[in-house]
């Protein structure tokens, strides 16, 4: 059996005569269609009757209980898809991750995701560390940025690579086209991210204790033209949009990046996203040791950006 959180108030004489669905919903964090929902299912008591209606007025001194569920864990439901699989053995694989694909499912979207695929390729087979929302996958990369994931079929594998993940011995190399050249080739960027101040669902270089240590190696593979630049990114660290952060922070956004940089001109309004592409990904296997190092291609959208760049065709 679930188990179930128990909260007991006491109405106070001010709140007398309020809806019982509308006084809950300013005493709680649940929405009145949730509160109408508890009461269908008898987990609303008043001085000890359930209740029955929501529109019940409450009384100075009633005593309520709410009996709120464990939350369920949703199904994640295996899905026929193309995975470009860069590697794989019995331990763990290696996926090119495509463009618009989200990593694993969340609320709001549990279809159409990587872990979708996994489930049906891997026949369930993936290591459930993370949950079952997230089993098999022991880091992440974005939306829009494609490129190598590892994905872990073992506990073995995963706590494996989460230890190499968080003493930062993976090697992990990103290509990227930024705006502006750069007075160097290359360059170290050390500057510390955490959650955004204002806006909560944006990262930001922060100074304090809001900020973790953010290291990012970066070396420009060419100069296109005078507005942009083919880049490779080694991370040091893997924080939540690091090189997209870091990138901005030095004033050279990600072409194609409306979150932290410019809104793109016409001629880029076919991009989806950061022109962002996690190439190399090297590790040692968990079961033997062994260094392996993988690659993925530049994808056909980021090969078309660097020609028609080349030939000044924006």
């Amino acid at each position: 059996m679930a188990k179930e959180e128990v909260i007991t108030l006491v109405v106070s004489e001010e709140m007398e005569g309020m809806r019982l669905d509308q006084y809950l919903t300013g005493q709680l964090t649940f929405s009145r269609s949730y509160i109408q929902k508890l009461i269908k299912n008898e987990k609303i008591v008043c001085n000890g009757n359930f209740i029955t209606k929501a529109k019940v007025p409450v009384r100075c001194a009633d005593q309520i209980t709410v009996s709120v569920p464990e939350p369920e864990e949703p199904a994640i439901l295996p899905e026929k898809m193309a995975l470009d699989i860069l590697y794989e053995d019995r331990d763990l694989l290696v996926v090119n991750k495509p463009k618009n694909m989200v990593v694993h499912p969340a609320a709001g979207h549990m279809s159409h995701t990587l872990v979708n695929g996994l489930l049906y390729h891997c026949a369930g087979h993936l290591s459930g560390i993370n949950g079952i929302m997230r089993p098999g996958i022991v880091h992440r990369i974005d939306k829009d940025t494609t490129g190598a994931l590892i994905v872990c079929k073992t506990d073995l594998a995963h706590q494996s690579i989460a230890e190499q993940l968080r003493v930062h011995s993976i090697t992990r190399c990103y290509n990227a086209v930024v705006y502006h050249n750069f007075s160097e080739d290359e360059g170290t960027i050390d500057a510390p991210i955490g959650r955004h101040p204002a806006e909560r669902k944006k990262m930001a270089v922060v100074k304090g204790e809001n900020g973790r240590r953010a290291v990012t190696h970066y070396r420009v593979i060419s100069h296109l033209n005078h507005q942009y630049n083919h880049i490779e990114c080694r991370l040091e660290t893997g924080r939540t949009h690091q090189i997209r952060v870091h990138m901005s922070h030095i004033h050279h956004p990600l072409l194609g990046d409306t979150v932290y940089g410019p809104q793109p001109p016409g001629q880029f309004s076919q991009l989806q996203g950061q022109t962002l592409h996690a190439r190399i990904i090297g590790f040692n296997h968990p079961r033997t040791n062994q260094y392996i190092e993988i690659e993925a291609p530049l994808p056909p959208y980021f090969v078309d950006v660097l020609k028609r760049l080349e030939k000044r065709e924006f």
